[in-house]
């Protein structure tokens, strides 16, 4: 049994073939997907804004966020709404999955041939059962051109 100060929680969620997970602490929640305003001359990661219970919240894609191939047209992403420094943000994600605790042992630094958007996204790895779930920095995630996209920006 791990102390609970050696283990950490994530939600986990799939992005093209990659399995990402954020600290249990910073979602604010987890939704199907929602109906999008599209921003004008938004930069290419900003899907839109959604309204989440009267909060405008920007969606940010982290396929493109992260350089990887566009989602098929037929699959609607999910949220996972995140707090950040700056706010509530919605990463666009592929599949949700569970929350997941992991012990701290098992975390490893990003491998260096982890590269593009990525490197920068991504703070380590945590060695699972036969895959590796990438820890995804949400604040890092949510910044968009210098900028963090919020609702206090809309």
């Amino acid at each position: 049994m791990t102390n609970a100060s050696d283990s950490m929680q994530f939600a986990t969620f799939m992005l093209h073939d990659l399995y990402f997970g954020v600290e249990v602490l910073k979602v604010q929640e987890v939704i199907r997907y929602q109906d999008m305003t599209q921003v004008p001359r938004a930069p290419g990661v900003v899907q839109g804004l959604i309204n989440l219970r009267g909060q405008i919240v920007t969606a940010i894609d982290l396929r493109r966020r992260l350089g990887l191939p566009p989602r098929p047209e037929r699959d609607l992403p999910m949220n996972v709404v995140v707090r950040t420094g700056d706010g509530a943000v919605s990463l666009l994600v592929d599949e949700i999955d569970d929350v997941l605790e992991v012990d701290q042992a098992q975390f490893e630094r990003a491998p260096e041939m982890l590269t593009g958007p990525a490197r920068q996204l991504v703070t380590g790895v945590y060695k699972l059962n036969g895959r590796l779930l990438l820890s995804l920095d949400v604040e890092q995630a949510a910044t968009v051109g210098g900028e963090q996209p919020s609702e206090r920006t809309h």
